[in-house]
């Protein structure tokens, strides 16, 4: 990293800062956590774009995945919805998976003619209403127990640590199925196909309430770091820091929030050597060289498919990772939240303004762009009003430009983009 590169990072740290002595240290570390969460989701994405040139505009949903495995993990199971028809939906989950290997299987080794298309339609045609007729009993009799409160199967009533690599394979696992069937299309119609399976994962989440309640919303999940309740309870805290001059209260939010950042921080460091790392290995190199030239690349033997499935996994993981820090750190899971378009644009402006290609690049956009989101809005509504302040109320303009404030967050990410683009296209940090 050069000068300029420690300068723009220290210039974040002082908004940051900043914000804390103008507004509160509370909304400062939420920032900070956060910003940390949004740089790892630009990690994901840059090894897929910036290593491999993979244009993925499915980001949400793997990261909606890994919101899924915090759940999955980390909730009680629901013992009620278990014995209701939680071995129903397992079983029917199980006979629709075997539907699909059974088809496969028969169409890999029948020889081809009208026979083999005709016995795996009868396959996919008998299984599937097998499926539904074990599958949809089991559901019914799981969202029929207790639905304002539980509704569904509940998790293992594991550490919910365990469930941020857990949610990283759920998305590492979708992605294999995916980059299978879609990789080999043209980068336009792999965006495409990318956002179409993103909205297919929220969809299923929002409507199978068996799986984690839908757009009921899974809350109460655990947390790695204490309660502040739990902090203002305990003497020995509150004693602490009365002495030193913070009200209780202040004091155990921001040391919660502090907590969380240690640990967001050290899953950051830890990605971020390992992306360091990879990127200047021959690895590295090789994913260069396919991304700059795939012909060339194969022509010196590279298997530029296998690569690309591979970056593809490494990356959609990473994104699970940090959909699982998400939702611990939000403690529900709220699938109408994740919205494809909108948040993978915010991701992606993560990325080109950081510098596509450089992990530090990537790290310093999550950052930045994350604090912009969050702050521009209200700065923006306290400019209009600063500006509308000596027009009469009642005044057709006036309510107009207050009116308009509302879209200064995405006003400023599209002045952002532009200005980025002309005077560094290459990003903030551009690629070595």
């Amino acid at each position: 990293m050069t000068t300029r590169d420690f300068g723009l990072f220290a210039l974040v740290l002082g908004l940051l800062v900043l914000t804390g002595f103008t507004q509160s240290w509370n909304v400062a570390l939420t920032i900070f956590n956060m910003g940390l969460i949004s740089a790892i989701m630009a990690l994901g994405v840059n090894m897929q774009w910036g290593y491999a040139g993979l244009f993925n505009v499915g980001v949400m949903g793997f990261v909606a995945l890994g919101g899924l495995g915090a759940v999955i993990v980390s909730m009680p199971p629901v013992g009620e919805a278990w014995a209701a028809g939680g071995l129903r939906v397992i079983l029917g989950l199980i006979m629709g998976a075997a539907t699909i290997v059974g088809a496969i299987l028969f169409w890999s080794r029948m020889p081809p003619g009208r026979l083999r298309v005709l016995g795996m339609i009868a396959i996919l045609i008998a299984g599937f209403f097998l499926f539904r007729q074990v599958f949809d009993g089991g559901v019914a009799a799981v969202e029929a127990v207790s639905p304002a409160s539980t509704g569904y199967l509940g998790g293992l009533g594991l550490p919910v640590l365990l469930a941020w690599p857990v949610g990283g394979a759920l998305a590492a696992g979708a992605a294999w199925i995916v980059g299978k069937t879609a990789l080999g299309l043209r980068s336009d119609y792999l965006a495409i196909a990318t956002l179409g399976i993103a909205e297919i994962i929220i969809a299923v989440l929002k409507n199978e309430d068996w799986l984690a309640r839908g757009v009921k919303n899974v809350i109460g999940i655990p947390r790695p770091v204490p309660y502040e309740i739990d902090l203002q309870n305990d003497p020995g805290f509150v004693e602490r820091v009365t002495g030193w001059g913070f009200d209780p209260v202040t004091a155990s939010t921001i040391t919660v929030k502090l907590a969380y950042a240690g640990l967001f921080l050290a899953v950051l460091v830890i990605i971020l050597w390992l992306a360091q790392t990879a990127l200047a290995s021959p690895w590295g190199r090789m994913m260069r060289a396919i991304r700059d030239n795939e012909v060339a690349a194969e022509a010196m033997g590279k298997d530029v498919t296998r690569r690309h499935l591979q970056i593809f996994i490494l990356g959609s993981f990473v994104c699970g990772l940090a959909g699982a820090m998400m939702t611990t750190l939000d403690g529900q899971l709220t699938p109408g939240t994740y919205q494809p378009l909108r948040f993978t644009f915010l991701i992606w402006v993560m990325v080109i303004v950081g510098g596509s290609g450089n992990n530090f690049g990537a790290v310093l956009g999550g950052f930045l762009i994350w604090f912009l989101w969050v702050q521009v809005e209200p700065m923006g509504l306290l400019l209009v009003e600063t500006i509308t302040a000596g027009m009469p109320d009642g005044s057709a303009l006036k309510a107009h430009l207050l009116d308009s404030a509302a879209h200064m967050r995405l006003l400023t990410m599209g002045l952002v983009l532009l200005l980025v683009l002309r005077f560094s296209p290459r990003g903030l940090i551009p690629e070595r």
